[in-house]
C-alpha cells in the first residue's frame, strides 16, 4: 500500500476524505458540471414522472455515472496539465483532447440510452393525444 504523508499508511477515513475533496475540486473546477448535474437531475425526474421500470432507471444511472466519471477524469488530466513547471508539449495537448473525447463519447452514449429509455413512453403519450384539426 502506498504511504501517505510522513510515510504513514492512509486510513480509510482519510482515503474517503481525499476522495470527497477530489469530487469537490472536480465539480468546482469544471464549468461542464453546471450542465451535466442539472441534466442528470432532469433525467431522473423525468424517469420518475414517466414511471420507467427500475432496470431502465438503473441503465440511466449507469449512463449518468459514466458521463460524470469521464468528466472527473478529464478534470484530473486538465489539473495535471496546468501544474506549475509542466511545459507545453504536443503530448499534453493530445492527452487533453483524448480526455475531452472520452466525455463526448460518454455524453453521446447517454443521449442514445435516454432515447431508448424515454422514446417508448413518450411515443405512447403522443399517440394517445387526440388528433387536432
Amino acid at each position: 500500500m502506498p504511504a501517505g504523508q510522513g510515510g504513514q499508511r492512509r486510513t480509510w477515513r482519510r482515503k474517503f476524505a481525499d476522495a470527497f475533496r477530489g469530487l469537490s475540486r472536480g465539480i468546482r473546477g469544471q464549468s461542464s458540471f453546471a450542465v451535466h448535474l442539472p441534466a442528470a437531475v432532469a433525467v431522473v425526474a423525468a424517469a420518475l414522472i414517466l414511471r420507467v421500470p427500475r432496470r431502465d432507471l438503473a441503465v440511466l444511472a449507469l449512463a449518468i455515472g459514466g458521463v460524470l466519471v469521464a468528466e472527473l477524469v478529464n478534470s484530473a488530466i486538465e489539473s495535471l496539465a496546468r501544474a506549475p513547471g509542466v511545459p507545453r508539449h504536443p503530448r499534453i495537448r493530445d492527452a487533453l483532447d483524448i480526455a475531452s473525447a472520452a466525455v463526448l463519447v460518454a455524453a453521446g452514449t447517454a443521449v442514445v440510452v435516454g432515447g431508448l429509455v424515454f422514446g417508448p413512453p413518450l411515443w405512447r403519450i403522443l399517440d394517445s393525444l387526440p388528433a387536432g384539426r
